[in-house]
This record gives C-alpha cells, structure tokens and sequence, in this order.
C-alpha cells in the first residue's frame, strides 16, 4: 500500500445534502457502517452498483422531500456483476447539485479478515477455490485506487464488534456536524497505529513496568496511576496536549473538519499511556459539543 490508514478530519458537512458512499475490502465492516448511518437518519442502500449512483443521487434530487442524508454501500460485488469501477465513477460524475459527497473506505489486515470470514462460515464474493487469503489480496490491489481518493480510510484490524460499532456510530454522528475526538492509547511494540492524525509518545515517562508490584497491573488501576502521575514530566506533559487539544479543537470545528484521532503511546501501552489516555479524556468529557471516544489498543495484549 502507498500509505498507512487514515481516519482524517475530512468527514465534514455543511448541512445541504450529503451522500456518504461506504467502500472496501470485503469484511472490513461496510454492513455495521451501514447500519450506524441509517441509526443517525441516514437513508441507506446497500450494494447499488456503481453506475446507478449518479441516476439514483439525481432521482433523489428531483424530490423535495427526500431524504437529505443518504449512506450507500457500494463494493466488489457491484463491480464483478456490473463491471462498472466506482472510482471511474466517482471521478466522471458531477454532483455539485446540493450535494456533498464522502467517501468512507474500510480495510483490515489480511489475518483479521481471513479470521472474520472461518468465524461467519461464509464465503469471500471474490473467492475461487475457497482460497479466501488470495481473494483477499487480489480484492485489495483491485481497490487501491478507491482507496486512494477516498475521503475516510478507516483499519477496523484491531476493534472489537463493540469498538467498530462505536467507532461508525461517532463517524455517522460527526457528518451531521458534532466535532468526534478518538484517543485510542497503544503500544510500540505492538506496532504504530496507522489511523491516527497525530501520534505522541510517552515512553521519555519512568515506567512502572520495572515496578514487581506494579507490572501486573494497568493505567486503569490506582496505585500505577499515582505512580505515572507522580512524575513532574508526566504532569507536565498532560497539560501540554491539553492546550494543544485546546487550540486545535475550535479550529477543526471552525474549518468544518469533525473527525480527529489522537495515538498515545508507550511500550507495552499498558500503563503510562493508559494513564494519560484517560487524563486527557477527562477534560474532553467536559466540554460540549464534543464526541468522545475512548480505547486502550494493547491492554490486553500481555
């Protein structure tokens, strides 16, 4: 891939009508995307081909009480009957007519996709000979050029049914206009996050891993949280993102950008992180007209 993941701030609208065309690899999570915008009023279709968009986005025009939030899925199925390419599609299209068009393209790694599919029994639509791990590829090098213009790139890898629920939910609220502010805590050495905005690292902190006493227990636990933040630097460093997220947060909404995700990390993003994660999250909560979500990636990969 020519680029990591990115959940951007680029999911934004203006409040005329909007067209959201869910994408990506096939079971990345189009199907719960899906259903968190019909949850936020959305007026959703699932599969239409890629060359009925234009018809269907101008049949939906032409009437003045449709619906003004429109969600579709659009995928490989389409182009394997249809033979139309969505990006070619997307590209030769003129939508200026009202409506504001987003791309949201959904992808995961190739273990966690092929685990998905032995999980639900059901066969990969791109599949030949049951050789689910080639489909996969194939599916992905066919959609690199999708992927590539797409507004939104998000990696459901690593989320739980729960968090890909949360995580569509807090994209389907941000698009009618509430800032979604995603801090997610991680560790190094299980890889960088690749849908993050901005990354910062918390390993300069002492680390309670050294700790006998401390090292079975996490962030989330008093006596590690009294350790981390006992720190001068760790103090220090809480309040220097606080006023950055304090800066940063006003002029995202002022420029219409209603989607930001924060990685902090550690090593082993069990304890220093953590303790920050939430530091930070507690003076979010408190400000309104902000979306929070909240995940600790690596807590339990040890």
């Amino acid at each position: 891939m020519s680029e990591g993941p990115r959940e951007t701030s680029g999911f934004q609208v203006s409040g005329g009508r909007t067209l959201v065309i869910i994408t990506g690899l096939s079971g990345a999570g189009k199907t719960n995307a899906l259903r968190a915008f019909e949850d936020a009023g959305y007026f959703c279709v699932d599969n239409l081909p890629p060359g009925m968009i234009p018809a269907f986005v101008e049949a939906v025009g032409r009437r003045p009480q449709g619906p003004g939030r429109v969600a579709l899925v659009a995928d490989i199925r389409g182009r394997q009957y249809f033979g139309e390419e969505l990006e070619n599609v997307l590209e030769n299209t003129d939508f200026a007519s009202g409506w504001e068009r987003r791309v949201m393209f959904l992808e995961a790694d190739e273990p966690t996709l092929v685990g998905r599919y032995k999980e639900s029994r059901r066969p990969h639509p791109a599949a030949k000979d049951g050789d689910v791990l080639a489909a996969i590829k194939s599916e992905r090098r066919d959609l690199q050029g999708l992927r590539e213009i797409a507004d939104v790139v998000v990696d459901t890898t690593s989320l739980s049914s729960r968090e890909i629920r949360e995580r569509f939910v807090g994209l389907a609220r941000s698009s009618t206009g509430m800032l979604s502010v995603s801090i997610s805590s991680f560790g190094f050495k299980y890889g960088v996050p690749l849908d993050v905005d901005m990354l910062l690292d918390a390993r300069f902190l002492p680390n309670p891993h050294y700790d006998p006493e401390l090292r079975p227990l996490t962030g989330h636990d008093e006596p590690v949280r009294e350790a981390v933040l006992a720190s001068e630097d760790a103090r220090e460093f809480i309040e220097r993102v606080r006023d950055l997220l304090e800066f940063l947060i006003p002029r995202y909404a002022s420029e219409g950008k209603t989607y930001f995700t924060l990685g902090i990390g550690c090593t082993g993003g069990r304890h220093r992180s953590v303790v920050i994660v939430e530091e930070i999250a507690r003076s979010l909560r408190e400000r309104p007209g902000i979306n929070l979500f909240v995940r600790h990636r690596d807590l339990e990969s040890e």
